[in-house]
């Protein structure tokens, strides 16, 4: 159906008491109780599967009856917002709650379609067998804590519920090693050892022996008591491997504990995959430290885009109003529609809809919502030539709507995601440069990013504050380049003197002089920003003063931060935070762009 006529006669906008009663606040994705009723579900089916099979026409019978009695996928935009959401309970919490977890993962809505098209499969992450033994007895357990479990979340003490918490001698030792610096490791280690000194504090001996109150300062979702190692605990460990290193006598701590406390569930949880290899392999319940993770699976994550269903226009068309407005020098088309698909969307979430049978396409923006009602925005044309920015133009759909946000005034938070080559620094500088150097809409382009090497590093470098971080700084030189020569009209010396006054407005600054300062009518460029932990990215955040833009780039597949996964990056953090504020925008550019042989490595290499 192709997009309806404009009226004659504008519509009006309506007040937000005016909008038609006719759907409710928008329904939750997933309630507590679909949430219990999904979980023995996949328990059940995983246990169905791992039953041995006596032979193999058995077993071929098994997997059949599976596949059949598996349900279809539900259409994720036939049908109202809260039937795909019932569907998707279990594919959304195939992965059951890891140790220490307090809050619930926020859940996805099932009507968006993550983008791109390629996803790998929901893998299951199953907790170690005395952990699943408790959670079905209903008892408690005993978390032993890696020291690296403490410097990377220092309030990680007080995420486990119920359970009782345990520090090893050892990881004391090492708390101590770490305080001294000024890197974010050793903020953490002295912030852990402040909390440990109030948990301590006006305690008699027999208080740290029977367990400290970890609700003592005021936390009360930690219900359980902090246990320190106040003796020598010996075990037997198999010959050869080195007794004095932290590790081992971290582990030699757990098997003591499951000796003395028969009965009772000791689990080791540590960051460091190769100590939960070696707890394992010597028999000992070991887990990852999860509750600092936004999302189970990424691929879940939000997009920032939606495709509408063919049949969009026809149960949305009725009783539709549009109209014409002109902001920030531009003519836009805004329609009212209301219909069942409505609630699945987000406010600045982008949509589109591309018929097959050759109909114009449409392209838009989600700019309200309430129920069942929204207005929908059409997005301007940045792949053509007249609408370029700084000399360049979209050469995809996900690098429209990206530009849509950067040159959006109104929009003061934008995140991109997308791998290797699909433009996120060449659009984000071209932006800059147009509203700083045309528009005059921000002072300046401030550049920063996290200065972690790829290989090893180069040591100390010489020169001011720029001229050490310009090492870091080569995808801007090059990009600047680029953007350098779009511009021919002036000749060799037009092009010398553009460059030297887009350097003079392009200030790269470190990530280690941040705190304090305020930015105001500044274009902000955090580049790398994968690499950052929550923390940093709120620290950065929130410096933003008055009429100040903050750009996050970054490829979560490109994590060189130790400790950090895609799923508890601080751009992944941001990312799912941000979601439908009326003032910040997220794309996932999925095409790379750079080249065709660049596009060719990367699906053959």
């Amino acid at each position: 159906m192709p997009l309806p006529k404009l009226p004659s006669k504008p519509a009006t906008i309506l007040a937000t008491q005016d909008y038609p009663t006719a759907g409710a606040a928008r329904p939750a994705t997933k309630t507590p109780a679909a949430k219990k009723v999904a979980a023995p579900i996949i328990e059940a089916a995983i246990a169905d599967v791992a039953k041995p099979v006596r032979n193999a026409a058995t077993k071929i019978k098994q997997v059949a009856a599976l596949m059949v009695a598996k349900p279809a996928p539900a259409p994720a935009v036939a049908a109202p917002a809260a039937a795909p959401a019932a569907v998707a309970a279990p594919a959304a919490k195939a992965k059951p709650a890891a140790k220490g977890k307090v809050t619930p993962i926020k859940p996805v809505k099932q009507a968006e379609q993550p983008h791109p098209a390629k996803h790998k499969p929901v893998e299951v992450q199953l907790k170690s067998s005395a952990s699943r033994a408790a959670d079905q007895r209903g008892i408690s357990k005993l978390f032993v804590l890696d020291t690296n479990v403490l410097m990377h979340d220092p309030s990680s003490l007080f995420r486990f519920e119920e359970h009782d918490v345990y520090l090893p001698m050892m990881t004391l030792e090492e708390l101590d090693n770490h305080k001294k610096g000024m890197t974010e490791v050793a903020r953490n280690a002295r912030q852990v050892s402040r909390t440990l000194d109030a948990l301590i504090s006006n305690t008699d001996d027999d208080a740290i022996e029977h367990g400290i109150l970890l609700s003592k300062l005021g936390n009360k979702d930690a219900k359980g008591r902090l246990f320190f190692q106040t003796r020598l605990q010996s075990a037997d460990l198999p010959a050869g491997l080195p007794v004095g290193k932290a590790d081992n006598q971290i582990l030699a701590v757990v098997r003591s504990l499951e000796s003395e406390q028969e009965g009772r569930p000791v689990v080791l949880v540590s960051k460091d995959i190769n100590m939960r290899i070696k707890a394992r392999a010597l028999g000992l319940p070991a887990e990852d430290y999860f509750n600092d993770h936004v999302l189970e699976d990424t691929d879940l994550l939000y997009s920032g885009i939606v495709q509408l269903p063919d049949d969009f226009w026809n149960k949305h068309g009725k009783d539709m109003e549009s109209w014409q407005e002109s902001k920030n020098g531009y003519s836009s088309t805004f329609y009212r529609v209301t219909g069942p698909f409505i609630p699945s969307l987000l406010v600045n979430q982008f949509i589109y809809l591309e018929p097959k049978n050759g109909e114009t396409p449409f392209y838009g923006q989600v700019k309200q919502i309430n129920g069942k009602t929204a207005v929908l925005q059409t997005l301007r044309d940045f792949s053509h030539t007249k609408n370029n920015v700084w000399g360049v133009t979209a050469r995809n759909r996900e690098q429209n709507f990206a530009l849509n946000l950067l040159m959006n005034p109104e929009c003061d938070f934008v995140t991109l995601l997308g791998q290797a080559g699909t433009g996120k620094t060449l659009l984000a500088l071209a932006a800059g440069l147009a509203q700083v150097l045309e528009t005059k809409l921000y002072n300046e382009i401030i550049v920063t990013r996290v200065t972690v090497p790829v290989g090893e590093d180069i040591g100390f470098l010489p020169g001011t504050e720029e001229e050490k971080m310009s090492p870091w700084m080569g995808a801007f030189d090059d990009n600047l380049e680029v953007l350098n020569k779009s511009d021919s009209d002036g000749g060799e010396w037009g092009r010398a003197a553009t460059q030297d006054l887009i350097r003079s407005r392009i200030k790269i600054k470190s990530l280690n002089f941040m705190r304090g300062r305020t930015f105001v009518n500044k274009f902000l460029i955090i580049d790398e920003a994968q690499n950052l932990t929550p923390k940093q990215v709120k620290t950065l955040v929130t410096r933003a003063g008055p009429g100040t833009k903050i750009l996050c780039l970054g490829n979560i597949a490109q994590i060189d931060t130790p400790y950090l996964t895609e799923g508890s990056s601080g751009l992944t953090y941001v990312v799912d935070r941000f979601k439908g504020w009326t003032h910040s925008g997220h794309v996932t550019l999925a095409r790379g762009e750079r080249s065709r042989l660049a596009d060719h490595a990367s699906e053959v290499l």
